[in-house]
């Protein structure tokens, strides 16, 4: 029997959803995307005579999902993984490596902490008697991250390692980040009966310190984009760019997958599901800038030994990170040039918005002369915005969720379901997970 599909949206999400319903024989699926590119906020331009990416440059390995697809697609013999495995963090004026023992930023070692320098004789002392305190396990269904990793590893951890580097994902404040949508892996370790701490230890002797941790593509990921269109192309999707859905009620179909930003989504479902489209207004969104940027080799004085490296938000500085691309990633390594990749905003910090392309390089110039000892001219510059990109998930969000499925499901009567990275994660395999798994309930709700 066949049935129709139609899919809004062109990013890994919705691709991912258009390529689980096209492997349902008789099924008939348009992929709508307003845009004139197939992949979202996943993106890769030449520059400087290479392939860099303008998005996300990689995916977590630990999630199988994004992997999954890449053998489907038959990819897998093209993944690399990043040439440096530690990154540094800018605090307290100087560059100092992330502790050896970690898990998201929270130190297993005291010592080792300790030995990086990235806490100060008073804040290292109240992070002893804090690790020295008795744990206690997390009942509740959800928490902050603070309240999380704060109440069990103190506040300087926090502050000064764990928010630097969940603030360069998800572009968020710790006080605010849902631990269940954000870290489900902390909370799970927080439910151990001795608490957090003793919870990440048993977690990180069951794991591998060898395997690695991000895969990514010496075409950029980019690549993945590339083969998923072709791979639909080949199955019959109709895919459409540049093409502007106002209204749901002018598709006719069977079921519909909404794969854009809430706010997109709320817009679409504003007559139809005007609850659904109420709660959708109240997930916010981030915008971030990354700035791109060919330099040569000679003009850094600080050795490019690590991945690249975070910025403590106390710092002060417009620039919350930086990799070292051309260490990172071997295939964009050699040659007197070097790639950098800076970034900047997060949810709360309006800066960027009110800045020029020029003066906005200009002040990331100044905090890479002052981090990371850059000076010089770069020869190359590409200034990607992602208005309005990360989503925020804040504490109770995956009840919120499951609140906004329900409504709509309630109030719709053809079948909508929604995916993307404002519902189940930001990552690249957290997008296709829960994108596969949307579709897979439209194509159960027909029997």
């Amino acid at each position: 029997m066949s049935r129709t599909f139609n899919v809004v949206g062109g990013g890994i999400a919705g691709l991912a959803a258009a390529w689980e319903l096209s492997s349902v024989d008789g099924a008939q699926v348009t992929v709508h995307e307003i845009g004139d590119r197939w992949g979202g906020k996943v993106h890769t331009s030449p520059f400087a005579g290479r392939v860099v990416d303008e998005g996300a440059d990689a995916f977590l390995l630990r999630v199988p999902d994004a992997l999954d697809l890449v053998r489907e697609l038959g990819l897998e013999g093209e993944v690399v993984h990043p040439a440096e495995r530690t990154a540094y963090l800018w605090s307290r004026g100087a560059l100092r490596p992330m502790p050896s023992r970690h898990v998201l930023g929270v130190p297993l070692d005291l010592d080792d902490l300790a030995a990086t320098g990235l806490l100060d004789d008073d804040e290292l002392a109240a992070t002893r008697d804090a690790y020295a305190a008795p744990g206690r396990a997390i009942t509740a269904d959800d928490i902050s991250v603070a309240d999380l990793v704060g109440g069990a590893a103190g506040r300087p951890v926090l502050d000064r390692v764990v928010a630097p580097l969940l603030s360069g994902i998800n572009a968020g404040r710790v006080d605010d980040m849902s631990a269940a949508a954000l870290t489900p892996q902390l909370l799970e370790a927080g439910r151990h009966p001795q608490g957090l701490l003793a919870g990440l230890a048993e977690q990180q002797s069951a794991a591998d310190p060898t395997a690695p941790v991000f895969g990514g593509f010496a075409g950029g990921t980019g690549r993945l984009i590339d083969r998923l269109v072709e791979a639909l192309d080949e199955r019959g999707v109709d895919l459409r760019l540049g093409d502007h859905i106002r209204s749901l009620g002018h598709l006719e179909t069977d079921g519909v997958v909404l794969a854009v930003p809430a706010f997109a989504a709320g817009d679409l479902l504003a007559d139809a599901s005007p609850g659904a489209a109420g709660l959708l207004e109240t997930i916010g969104y981030a915008s971030v800038v990354v700035v791109t940027l060919a330099v040569p080799r000679a003009a850094i004085g600080h050795p490019l030994d690590a991945s690249g490296f975070l910025v403590a938000d106390p710092e002060g500085l417009l620039l919350t990170a930086c990799s070292w691309s051309s260490t990172k990633w071997a295939h964009l390594g050699g040659g007197d040039t070097v790639v950098l990749r800076a970034s900047a905003g997060s949810a709360g910090d309006e800066r960027i918005a009110h800045l020029q392309d020029e003066e906005l390089v200009a002040r990331l110039l100044e905090d890479l002369g002052r981090t990371m000892e850059l000076d010089g001219a770069p020869t190359a510059v590409r200034v990607s915005h992602w208005e309005h990109s990360l989503p925020q998930y804040g504490v109770g969000h995956l009840k919120r969720v499951a609140d906004i499925e329900a409504t709509l499901a309630h109030e719709h009567d053809a079948p909508v379901v929604l995916t993307g990275a404002a519902y189940g994660g930001v990552g690249l395999p957290a997008c296709i997970r829960h994108a596969r798994a949307a579709a897979r309930r439209l194509l159960d709700a027909g029997g």
